[in-house]
């Protein structure tokens, strides 16, 4: 079957496990998860995890079908010394359609138990120093019953070590190899591979492969994280940048490594010159990097990071899983001590698909941290521009990759803003915005509490581009706690009459009212929603994640801000998120909520002072479930007696045969994660279709 866009999609053949709707069980006990080769029940016990890992990737990275593939494959290997046994192979690849046989086999997989992670450094294995372990995979590779057999992988989930098999005069070697190739039938890591051939990353496979990079140059070369962070980070715009200039100037990418490259002094000396002739281009081309900004790293560390990230498609992997994996890294590197608590994803997709944000409008977050109410618009908008075409679910065409590229890039350069007072912060902020879009887009360096004023000198270029009154959607998640008051003076007396009020109680009325007192220190949380409602533009739309205390303690100063706000906006909607929301990516215990205003006009503030306000209904919801338990572990729906429940969910697959690409529909059994925030998103969707946005229409 041919979709609109010329692919060959295959629905699948009935007779594989793979895809029958409804097949199997309707329910898994807690031990126990979905094969991704058979798509039956499994057992996670050993090496089990490593291995649904490794079968995926296989699948969505290199294509390779599930029918072409099998777990626990017997072998017989000749043994010197010893008679003929039996050792299975974990996953065993086939000639694409033909049987499973001996004679068809083509790749071979061993899969390890994952070691536990200590927080001791983690050293990088190289191949030499795991010998031992890869004679297992030679003597599976090398046997005479199987002749066809072409490449190997041992993987413990943290150490990956690829091996080819070469059959020479003088009997079978087995080079080190830093990748395998997405279809066997094609050259090895060829330097003249098009774009178009690099493979597109798998969410747990990137993220494995970033940590990889940034865990090999942190133990193998001595660097403080932060700084191995950054030298990572050098060379993943190296990246960036050599796809977006061969996609479009049509010439053969120059982040490679040829087969035998990493492995020999002379191929990682040639590795380094390229990468530092990039990296030199990268300073030449964006102002985000600097003549301070030098690649480090020894030629044995190049090497292996280009080893790692070549053959991956970068800008055409999706935006959430590229932003997953950077999360991550930038999680555990640069953790704010002024309260910034990075925005759990779950919390960035509930406030970003509820305020729903068009293509016209222009976005603000001015406590943007790492960038992630940046990042996440782009991937909403990309999704709807796909559902528009008809495209969703589609991998992008090397055409639409360059259309989406260049629309979301000018996007960024026009109507996505962010600002923090981090400088390092915003540095990982404009990064991530170049992970997505290829530009750097525009983050400043300021004071938001101070701005227009303060002291940093990215004040004056942000107050032309996005001044007071001019946003359409804000969205933040400020730094917030009573240990980090804002005691200036400066920065008060702009709020003195708004929020930073002596709220005190008049013990006649019982009514909260401004006393005569100056205020002589606030909680930056409480004069950011000041600051939110005063960025944007009348009917302009304000995301803010802020602390229960706000919205529920009954004390006067609490009961003033929210009366403040009643005053200047229309509440649309108040989520409140259970404290696993912020423990699991934040680190911190702390209850939660997702408040959702509208900016009033002059004349609707008129209206309700002269009691004219019409009455209007808030949507309002409790999260209870956030799809992780507090140690991060995934919770999913159950039945009454606690056994997760199953349900069919189709996912299309890529297919590479014989140079040429094509997709394939796969129903399989899958968990369903029990996470009331998408629920929540629905809930609000049919409430505006009933109730629409008070206020009027700007």
């Amino acid at each position: 079957m041919v979709d609109d866009r010329g692919h060959d999609v295959a629905s699948g053949d009935e007779s594989s496990t793979a895809a029958v709707a409804g097949a199997g069980p309707k329910s898994l006990a807690t031990d126990e998860t979905i094969d991704f080769i058979t798509n039956k029940p499994v057992r996670l016990r050993g090496n089990e995890e490593v291995r649904q890992r490794i079968a995926r990737a296989l699948a969505v990275e290199y294509g390779i079908s599930v029918d072409d593939m099998a777990r626990d494959f017997p072998i017989p290997v000749d043994i010197e010394g010893r008679r003929r046994r039996i050792r299975k192979a974990d996953i065993a690849v086939f000639t694409p359609g033909a049987q499973q046989t001996l004679e068809n086999l083509q790749r071979v997989v061993i899969c390890k138990p994952e070691p536990k992670v200590s927080r001791a450094v983690t050293k990088i294995r190289t191949h030499e120093q795991a010998r031992q372990d890869l004679e297992e995979l030679e003597d599976l590779l090398g046997t005479p019953a199987t002749p066809n057999a072409q490449y190997g992988l041992w993987t413990n989930g943290l150490d990956f070590f690829f091996l080819q098999r070469e059959n020479t005069r003088f009997g079978v070697k087995f080079p080190a190899r830093a990748d395998w190739p997405i279809d066997a039938a094609s050259s090895f890591g060829a330097a003249s591979g098009s774009a178009a051939r690099l493979r597109r990353g798998e969410a747990a496979m990137l993220k494995t492969a970033f940590r990889r990079c940034h865990n090999y140059v942190h133990g193998n070369e001595g660097l403080p994280k932060d700084a191995a962070f950054w030298q990572f980070l050098y060379l993943i715009f190296a990246k960036v940048h050599d796809e977006r200039i061969s996609r479009r100037q049509h010439h053969a990418p120059r982040f490679y490594a040829l087969p035998a490259e990493p492995f020999t002094n002379e191929g990682r000396a040639d590795i380094a010159g390229r990468i530092h002739e990039l990296f030199d281009e990268v300073k030449k081309n964006y102002p985000l990097f600097t003549d301070r900004d030098q690649i480090s790293l020894s030629p044995r560390a190049l090497a292996f990071i280009v080893g790692e990230l070549a053959s991956y498609d970068l800008a055409g992997t999706d935006i959430d899983v590229k932003g997953m994996a950077y999360q991550e890294l930038v999680g555990i590197n640069l953790r704010g001590d002024r309260g910034q608590y990075f925005t759990p994803k779950g919390a960035v997709e509930l406030m970003v698909q509820m305020l729903d944000p068009k293509e016209h409008e222009t976005i603000l977050d001015p406590a943007c941290g790492t960038g992630g109410f940046l990042r996440e618009p782009l991937r909403y908008l990309l999704d709807q521009w796909r559902a528009a075409a008809g495209t969703k679910g589609l991998p992008d065409t090397e055409a639409q990759l360059i259309e989406h590229q260049e629309r979301l890039a000018q996007y960024s350069r026009t109507h996505l803003f962010g600002a923090d007072f981090d400088p390092f912060l915003v540095r990982a902020s404009q990064m991530s915005v170049m992970l997505s879009t290829g530009e750097e887009g525009n983050v400043f360096h300021l004071d938001s509490l101070a701005f227009p004023g303060g002291h940093l000198t990215e004040r004056h270029a942000a107050a032309e581009k996005i001044p007071l009154g001019s946003i359409d959607v804000l969205m933040t998640n400020p730094p917030f706690g009573s240990d980090i008051k804002i005691e200036d003076a400066d920065i008060l007396d702009a709020y003195r009459d708004g929020v930073a009020q002596s709220w005190v109680r008049n013990r006649q009325t019982g009514q909260v009212e401004a006393g005569p007192g100056r205020v002589s220190a606030m909680s930056p949380e409480q004069l950011f929603i000041q600051r939110a409602v005063e960025w944007v533009r009348p009917g302009g739309r304000i995301g803010i994640v802020l602390p229960n205390g706000i919205l529920s303690n009954p004390g006067p100063v609490d009961e003033g801000i929210r009366r403040w706000v009643l005053d200047n906006c229309w509440i649309l909607a108040s989520v409140e998120l259970p404290v696993e929301t912020f423990i699991v990516d934040a680190h911190v215990n702390i209850l939660t909520s997702v408040l959702l205003l509208k900016k009033k006009t002059d004349r609707e503030k008129l209206a309700a002072e002269l009691g004219e306000q019409p009455d209007y209904p808030v949507f309002m919801a409790v999260a209870e479930k956030v799809g992780v338990d507090r140690r991060g572990n995934k919770i999913y729906k159950c039945r009454p007696d606690g056994v997760p429940i199953l349900q069919d969910t189709v996912e299309r697959i890529p297919v590479y045969r014989n140079g040429g690409s094509s997709y394939r529909d796969v129903t399989r059994k899958k968990e369903v994660v029990d996470n009331d925030l998408p629920e929540i998103v629905q809930a609000y969707r049919r409430f505006r279709a009933e109730h629409p946005e008070p206020g009027e229409r700007t």
